[in-house]
């Protein structure tokens, strides 16, 4: 009787295990036509993310309007309401320093007056914000906007004018002062300057 029950439980995982095995070739055969798809999709699903990342990373004014409710370390008043936010200043390996924010018209008419953001030491080449500098006031220097090969700025270009409640993002990029050096004063023509500590 236990070895008609062992033959009869052994029959039926052998029954069992044929299924499984019919199923498992089932699903491999359909693998080698909709495997390529399975594996096709998994590519496109780990893609897919990247897409609308690469989408989303592409217009710089969101980042910078995602960025402005993060903590703002200074605000610059200026001109006919327009207001310059400074969000981060970084050191960055490579000696230099990155200062992001954003220029915001507050006013209520569009403000013009950008050609004197380019300063007077990059004036050739075009709307920027090119006139911004850092001083450091403890070793007595101060530090212009830094240029490529082709002595463009690397810093924010391109602003002709901003409109009524229009937010423009803000980048530029300095020589890196000494490392004992935390806090450096920024400005920008028609801003008032601030103080600022570096991070990073």
């Amino acid at each position: 009787m236990s070895m008609r029950h062992t033959v009869k439980a052994r029959g039926g995982a052998a029954v069992s295990v044929a299924a499984v095995l019919a199923l498992t070739l089932a699903g491999c055969g359909g693998d080698d036509g909709g495997g390529g798809d399975g594996k096709a999709k998994d590519p496109q699903r780990s893609s897919s993310p990247q897409s609308p990342g690469a989408g989303a990373q592409a217009p710089s004014p969101g980042k910078g309007q995602s960025a402005e409710p993060a903590t703002v370390i200074a605000t610059l008043p200026g001109e006919a309401g327009v207001t310059l936010s400074v969000t981060s200043v970084r050191r960055e390996a490579g000696g230099f320093v990155t200062i992001n924010g954003q220029i915001k018209n507050t006013g209520s008419q569009s403000y013009q007056n950008t050609a004197a953001w380019r300063g007077v030491e990059l004036n050739g080449t075009g709307e920027s914000v090119a006139g911004a500098t850092l001083v450091d006031k403890a070793g007595k220097k101060r530090y212009y906007v830094l240029r490529d090969t082709e002595s463009r700025c690397l810093c924010t270009t391109g602003i002709s004018s901003v409109d009524p409640g229009q937010v423009v993002p803000f980048f530029a990029q300095f020589p890196a002062p000494p490392p004992t050096t935390t806090e450096v004063e920024f400005s920008l023509p028609t801003f008032a300057a601030a103080t600022v500590k570096i991070s990073g």
